[in-house]
Formats: C-alpha cells, structure tokens, sequence
C-alpha cells in the first residue's frame, strides 16, 4: 500500500492507483472532462490539476499515479487560476451557444426554445409550465410585450423571426397548469402593489410556500395594465383571468388599502419581508426612510434589497418603464431573494449562469440551422392579432423554431466549469469564428465546433466495435473528430450512438 496525504487528510491506496482516485476514496471532488471511468486515461483537458507541495508541480490528477509520500492540495489560487486557463482556452475554439438569443433578450430570461418544442409537438400543457416558471402572466404579456425575445431570433434575417410572444399567449389561453404551491413554510411576506412588478412577486413568493398579501390603493388590481392599455390591446378578461389564477393559490388581495408611512412601518413589523411594487413613488413615500437613487428608490441591482433590512424594491418604484416583461422578472427576482434570505442563504437574487455564445450566423449557416425546422416564413395569425393563432397555426409557427439553445445546458461541464471558475470566454479569442456544422444521426446530433477533442467519443467506439466509428481527422490546429473513410455518421454509429453521446463533457454530441 501507499501512504499519501491529501488535502491534509491521510489515505492507503493500492500502487498504481492515480492521484484521482485517491482524492475522491476520501470525498473530494476534481473537475475532469476527458475522463470516463469506463476508459484508459488520455490527458488532455488539464481541467484536473492538483498540487504537489514537495515540490509544487502541478499535475493531471486522472492519470498520474500515486507516489509514497505524495502531499497533494486540490485547490488553491494556483491551480484555480491554472483551471481557468484551461477552459478558457477550450471555449476559444468552442463555438456554440449554451442559451439560446432569444432567451437572453428576455428580460424574465424564459427558455423559449423548450416552450416552441413543446407546442410544436401540441402539448399545450406543458408549454404553460415551461412558460410559468419565469412569467407569471403569460396571456397578458402575449397581448402587451414589445417581445425584445422576437429582435434576437436567428430566424429574423432569414425569413422572419418565430413570433415567440403569440406564441406564449397562447401557451396561456390554452394550456392547462393546476399550480400546486410548496409547502407553507410559515413566513409571510406584504406586497404594496399589484401591477406587473406586485402580482409577479406575490405569485412566485405563494409558490415557495411563502403567504403574499398585496396592498393597493385602488379598486382592482392589475396596475397600469389595467388602467393605461386599451381593451383592444389587452381585454380586461385577460387580465381578470389570470389574475384570479393567482388568487386562487392563496395570495390575499387588499384593494382600496391607501399605505401611508405608518402603514408602512406596521407591516414592517407585522411581515417578515416587504416588497414595493407600487408604480412610481410619491412624495408621501420618500419620508419611508428608504434610500432615493436618481429616479427611484435605490436598491441593490441583484437582489432589489433598499437600504432597510427586509424591504425590497421593484418595478418602477426604482425607475418609470412602459415594459411590463422587466417588472415582471423583477418581481419574480425579488421572491427569489426574499425566500434566500428567510432560509439563511445569501441573497443573492437569480444571478445568470455562464452563457457561451458565438453571436450572429453567417449566411452559409442558415441551411444547418434550417436542417432541424421547416422551410416555412413567419405565419399572421388568420383571424387578427387580436384573436391570435388557432392551435393549428401555433403548432406551424411554434415548428419554425431553429433550437439554437444547447441540447445539453443542464449538463455540460464546460459551462459547469466555466461557471464555477469564472472564464471568460473572449481572452483566447480568434478574429475569426469556425462556421457551425450540424451532422443528424437516426437518434444523435453532432455539432463539431463544440467538440473540445477530448477523445471520449473516439475510445469509446474502439472499446466496442464499431466498425467505423470515430477518429481523429486532420492534424494541428485543423484535427477534428469524424467517422474516418468519408462515411455517414449513421454508418460510424451503429452500436453505441446514444452512449457516445451521453458520454461527452459538452453538447458536441447529444441525443436528439
């Protein structure tokens, strides 16, 4: 046996046993992309080095083996630095994006493109979910948003952008969504207003299991989507509609309740958060003791928390906007904070995850995006805007989608890993992008500018037989994996299609 110490703790391993594996028999956790326990190691990511502080070499931690009297550190400012160098310059040849466009210019950050699938194939449910778990008021925002999501779209300057906010509206009408709240947690939070910004945060909030009570000062509840948008731009049964959706989860609605500044410090007192959201503040408001920024209360950008403890602004309370989409998401951040910090957690808000993207597509790409969509140009709804599309209309336009969002977002290490350890994608950077590929197997997508040549994918079909398989292909700077010979990927993946692809670190091969 060996006797070797990692990260201060003693540990006897078998010889020939590596660094890793030693690491792991006592709990900790190193990064690796180009391993797979399945295979022999073939080093290539450097995602994996650890420390030697006999000598301070820094070693692949899969495939060096153990040594009598190793003192190995697994982390510290040096290899954390030397980690985020290797990943950035994996993601200086990567090209592919981790979010789709559209979902970036979403200010509430919807995944639109898992939506468009689910419509595409008539599941009209489920396209509701997807849409609620970032848009509370899904019908009314598909009457009313300006749809920045559309201004993105790949498919714009092809033949028109998908109509992604029709699409969410109709989603709303005709999806059914029986929310279930989690548990009441027992923690109760008031909301002053029930515009966009109140009823979003009020939803969010009942859905943690946290009880909303909205104050407002008028009769009815909806805020300036009431008020300021005409009945032939937004009809108030919409609005009433899924309003009553959000009522009925157990948010208390306190209309006619004008909240002057005593009101403000009991319910300071009475809940264990507050939420503003009610428009832009007052005269009346500004002796609350709350910090004013240039056009509004001044709150954390994150995390919307003022400067009281437990008071929290959205909306335009911090800054007028006709978007309602913004307080929306607002709102919905602000729950997010509020429940962080009623379970002790850092308040951090929803900060946005790495996103990998390589900009607009070239003319030569659209044929590869249009590969996996229908050669069709953007549909009118056939009865008026108004009206919107008829379910046949929303699953042909909803088909129109190009998928541009990674088929791997949740499970990537590349975008784990780049997130964890802050890369920056742009440090390594190319003046010219490689174009993108898409190469369709019976039940696999290879995209070959997101491979990062770790060579998984090419052991693997060796190990198996494959008669074709995988290889390397080219030399230098110029090698990219294929199936050698000139043959389909059909005919390189016979047996192991789906393995190979569950097995690679990044979205380069994925089932369909």
């Amino acid at each position: 046996m060996i006797k070797i110490t990692v990260n201060n703790k003693p540990v006897e391993v078998e010889p020939g046993t590596t660094i890793l594996e030693a690491a792991e028999k006592l709990g900790f956790e190193i990064p690796t992309m180009c391993h797979n326990k399945e295979l022999e190691n073939h080093t290539s990511c450097m995602i994996c080095l650890v420390k030697n502080t006999n000598n301070g070499k820094l070693l692949p931690s899969c495939s060096i083996p153990v040594e009598e009297g190793m003192n190995i550190v697994t982390i510290d400012d040096e290899i954390r630095e030397a980690r985020q160098t290797g990943l950035e310059l994996l993601l200086s040849d990567h090209v592919g994006d981790c979010e789709a466009p559209c979902t970036i210019a979403c200010p509430a950050h919807m995944d639109i493109p898992t939506m468009n699938r689910l419509l595409a194939a008539g599941k009209f449910d489920e396209a509701l979910r997807v849409v609620k778990q970032n848009i509370a008021l899904p019908s009314v925002l598909g009457h009313i948003c300006p749809a920045p999501c559309e201004g993105a779209c790949r498919r714009k300057p092809i033949d028109g952008a998908v109509s992604i906010c029709l699409l969410k509206r109709s989603a709303g009408d005709e999806g059914v969504y029986d929310e279930k709240p989690a548990q009441p947690t027992g923690h109760k939070v008031a909301v002053i207003g029930s515009g966009a910004a109140g009823l979003s945060a009020a939803y969010y909030l009942q859905m943690l299991g946290i009880q909303a009570d909205i104050y407002d000062k008028a009769p009815m509840a909806g805020g300036q989507m009431r008020t300021e948008i005409s009945e032939d731009r937004l009809p108030k049964a919409v609005l009433d509609r899924e309003i009553s959706v959000i009522e009925k989860l157990g948010v208390q609605f306190n209309m006619n309740t004008e909240i002057a500044k005593a009101e403000f410090e009991q319910l300071r007192e009475k809940y264990d958060a507050v939420i503003l959201a009610s428009g832009l503040i007052t005269d009346e408001q500004k002796t609350w003791g709350i910090s004013i920024a240039a056009k509004g209360f001044d709150a954390d950008n994150n995390n919307y928390l003022t400067n009281l403890p437990g008071v929290y602004a959205v909306g335009n309370t911090l800054r007028p906007s006709k978007l309602a989409i913004r307080s929306l998401a607002q709102g919905k951040e602000a729950a997010a904070a509020v429940w962080q910090m009623l379970n002790g957690k850092a308040v951090v808000g929803q900060p946005m995850k790495f996103n990998s993207k390589f900009g607009k597509l070239i003319i030569p790409e659209y044929a590869q995006y249009i590969k996996e969509s229908v050669v069709d140009d953007r549909f009118e709804p056939g009865n008026g805007m108004l009206a919107g599309f008829t379910k046949n209309e929303v699953m042909a336009e909803a088909a129109r989608c190009l998928h541009c969002d990674c088929r791997k977002i949740d499970n990537c290490k590349l975008r784990e890993y780049s997130d964890r350890y802050g890369a920056v994608q742009q440090r390594f950077y190319y003046n010219e992008r490689k174009p993108v590929r898409k190469v369709f197997h019976e039940t696999i997508v290879y995209e070959p500018e997101k491979c990062i040549k770790c060579g998984i994918c090419v052991r693997l079909t060796e190990k198996y037989g494959e008669p074709f398989g995988f290889t390397y292909i080219g030399r230098g700077f110029d090698v990219e994996i294929g199936v050698p010979f000139n043959e389909s990927i059909n005919d390189g993946l016979k047996l192991i299609a789906e393995k190979v692809a569950d097995a690679c670190p990044t979205g380069a091969l994925a089932r369909k």
